[in-house]
């Protein structure tokens, strides 16, 4: 799909998207819940897809009603019929990660696949992992597909945590749903702290009893046992991609988003910082936050907790006077595309210099020139050159912007609303 978006001003309301990293661990809960989950505000993303389809294949019935979606599953045993003996994870990182070791208690041969760049993604930590907890693998030079049979055998362990806190997520949700006495994960250099909180929060929402050791220790004791046999989950309004709609309305006009939570966990809340340093205008009330345009100045932003911020930030960089420095480009080359080169590429092509070196990602503010961009394939990276393009001099052409599906399906739709002059 190809998009163009012209130079505009922008004004008016919207509500934030359901987020997936919220919908995702709620499903993986939902499947281990013996009983029914009536999930609310239910996102519509191929990453929510694909973890909805996950579920199906291993067992979990799924009825959308009118308000809500109801899973009804028999909890994850090892006697479970699954409908099917192949997982596919679409291209969601989160689902590969997280369903992969819970897919590993069964004592059956699952074939875990997915697709597009999702392939190119490493799944070492499996190869690593598995072996030590009972779990036959077999992985095609570490990365997909990857065929396992367990059942996993939850013990004392000490993992990696410096690549993805996913794989620590997927790791809490089968060891809570099988430990049948204390057991310890021990984690050296964890990244994305933020999401271990969501995932964390999801859980105890479920019944799992899980302390958290300042991040190092994460101490899993047996499952409670449920009261109700139907649990009501409402999935939050999603921070990752609001923080376009955010951006936006810092350099084209004014925004209001409604549906977000300041005391979320969700570690993209932090875009409310930059923009606080940048010098947008901000109004911000228990039921939504506005933004307005206004002179923006560079900043210093560390974004190694919350690396999926770095393409709205450069967005924003781009429209700020003076140098912008983001910490933490190395979590960057294991996403959809490596982002810290892409990122460079697009904004070169529209004018703006992003220098890497090291660590850091440096951006020159200036002016942002038309031109014709790939998102690469990767969702963030087509949002990031949509948003970019409002204050552009001309046109900006994104072509396979189809990637927004990933996470923002109607993001374009959204933008358009937005919209009044050009």
């Amino acid at each position: 799909m190809i998009v163009k978006i012209q130079p505009s001003k922008i004004n008016g309301t919207l509500i934030a998207p359901a987020s997936k990293s919220s919908m995702q661990r709620a499903c993986a809960a939902a499947l281990l819940h013996n009983g029914s989950t009536n999930i609310y505000n239910t996102g519509i993303s191929n990453d929510d897809k694909a973890a909805l389809n996950i579920i199906t294949q291993l067992g979990a019935e799924i009825l959308h009603q009118n308000n809500f979606t109801e899973i009804i599953s028999q909890g994850f045993c090892e006697n479970l019929q699954v409908n099917s003996k192949t997982i596919n994870c679409g291209e969601s990182g989160l689902s590969i990660r997280m369903f992969s070791p819970i897919a590993a208690l069964l004592p059956i041969p699952i074939k875990i696949v997915g697709e597009g760049s999702l392939l190119k993604r490493p799944m070492n930590f499996f190869d690593e992992i598995f072996p030590k907890l009972g779990v036959e693998i077999k992985s095609t030079d570490g990365k997909l597909p990857i065929k396992i049979k367990g059942s996993l055998q939850p013990k004392n362990i000490e993992i990696d945590g410096s690549l993805s806190s996913q794989f620590l997520t997927g790791l809490l949700f089968a060891f809570g749903q099988a430990a049948n006495t204390d057991i310890i994960i021990t984690v050296n250099n964890l990244k994305s702290k933020p999401y271990i909180d969501l995932t964390l929060n999801v859980m105890k929402h479920f019944g799992f009893n899980i302390i958290n050791d300042n991040y190092k220790k994460f101490i899993i004791s047996p499952k409670s046992k449920q009261i109700e046999s139907t649990i009501k989950y409402t999935v939050e309004g999603d921070w990752s991609s609001a923080s376009f709609l955010l951006v936006a309305g810092a350099i084209a006009g004014r925004i209001k988003v409604f549906g977000l939570n300041e005391q979320s966990t969700q570690a993209d809340k932090a875009i409310m910082l930059a923009l606080k340093l940048c010098g947008a205008k901000i109004n911000s009330t228990s039921n939504f936050i506005e933004i307005t345009k206004d002179n923006l100045i560079a900043f210093e932003f560390d974004a190694t907790e919350c690396p999926d911020l770095f393409p709205p930030l450069v967005a924003l960089a781009a429209y700020c006077k003076g140098t912008t420095i983001i910490k933490g480009t190395h979590r960057l080359a294991a996403k959809e595309s490596d982002r810290a080169i892409t990122l460079q590429n697009i904004f070169g092509k529209m004018g703006i210099n992003v220098i890497l070196k090291n660590d850091v990602m440096y951006i020159e503010g200036g002016k942002v020139m038309g031109a014709a961009v790939s998102s690469h394939h990767d969702h963030r990276i087509a949002m990031a050159a949509a948003v970019a393009a409002l204050g552009a001099n001309s046109e900006i052409v994104i072509n396979d912007a189809d990637a927004i599906n990933k996470s923002y399906p109607q993001f374009f739709d959204d933008l358009k609303k937005l919209v009044f002059s050009t």
